[in-house]
């Protein structure tokens, strides 16, 4: 096996945690594999991989040598796409992943401009509430809304978005009008959820943050869902300007507990490459950068 080869064989066995899954993917045997990685690591004298309760792991070397192998197999990927396609500019497919609201609402309805200005790059969507693990999963960018957990990972600001408290005129004439958090007890709250796990609803008051954990009548792990349930009058949502600020604006929902209004949280785009950044990725993630600046619900503030 060559050693191109032998680093995609690599890149493959990090991301999907095991010498048997790499194997039987490549339609290999799994001796063959370890034997593959054990020659490399014999050339380079460094353990690249190391087992732990959980399978395989690369270790600071192997995590070093992975990155620099997916830019390589990237730029490699983008050349051939590019000569193909007769393209003088960037080339290839852009893994990108992000909550609903965002790419449905936001970024979709303007990529025909992207389109237009680059042809040859195609985008793959992987749509989720979760955080999904780029290296794991193939992606090459993913938005992320709120604070960013210390990680090996490149972050890049572009926006930001206010979480806003909102329910039907309808509902608000049934069961009242919350004038502050506390009030909230005894409505009917909709709740999303991430694996079972209820998104409690954070708010200032007076520079303290309060928090309040909803119960009512529906929650779901979706965005649209959420959505749909206030726009239904089945309660009060607690969610952000991006799903909601157009029904605000067309009078479809009325905003309450507007003093109690959070920060806006931070928008950035993640990804794991830097200097190196295969050059569709990189235009992509400019291209994202300018659609936020350009929104004012979205703007960085």
């Amino acid at each position: 096996m060559d050693r191109l080869s032998t680093l995609q064989l690599l890149i493959r066995i990090v991301e999907l945690g095991s010498f048997t899954r790499a194997a039987q993917e490549g339609g290999l045997g799994q001796p063959a594999v370890s034997k593959q990685v054990a020659a490399l690591e014999a050339r380079l004298g460094v353990r690249l991989l190391e087992r732990t309760s959980r399978g395989l792991k690369p270790t600071a070397a192997g995590l070093d040598l992975y990155h620099s192998a997916v830019r390589l197999i990237a730029d490699l990927e983008e050349t051939e796409s590019r000569i193909r396609s007769g393209s003088s500019g960037p080339a290839g497919l852009v893994r990108v992943a992000t909550p609903p609201a965002l790419g449905r609402m936001y970024i979709i309805p303007r990529l025909p401009d992207f389109v237009a200005q680059f042809p040859a790059i195609a985008v793959e969507f992987s749509v989720a509430q979760r955080t999904v693990d780029l290296v794991q999963e193939g992606i090459d960018v993913a938005l992320r809304v709120g604070p960013l957990k210390t990680s090996n990972l490149i972050a890049r600001r572009i926006g930001s978005m206010e979480m806003l408290t909102v329910a039907t005129e309808g509902y608000l004439a049934a069961r009242g009008v919350p004038h502050h958090p506390h009030h909230l007890d005894g409505h009917s709250l909709i709740a999303g959820h991430t694996g079972g796990a209820i998104h409690d609803w954070q708010f200032r008051n007076e520079g303290a943050a309060l928090t309040v954990t909803p119960a009512g009548a529906l929650r779901s792990d979706d965005g649209e869902d959420l959505r749909a349930a206030v726009l239904a009058g089945l309660g009060i949502l607690h969610g952000p300007s991006a799903l909601l600020r157009a029904d605000v604006d067309a009078g479809r929902v009325v905003q309450v507990l507007e003093q109690f209004t959070p920060e806006a949280v931070p928008i950035n785009l993640v990804s794991t490459g830097g200097r190196k950044m295969a050059q569709r990725v990189r235009v992509f993630m400019d291209f994202l950068a300018a659609t936020f600046a350009t929104d004012p619900g979205l703007a960085s503030r």
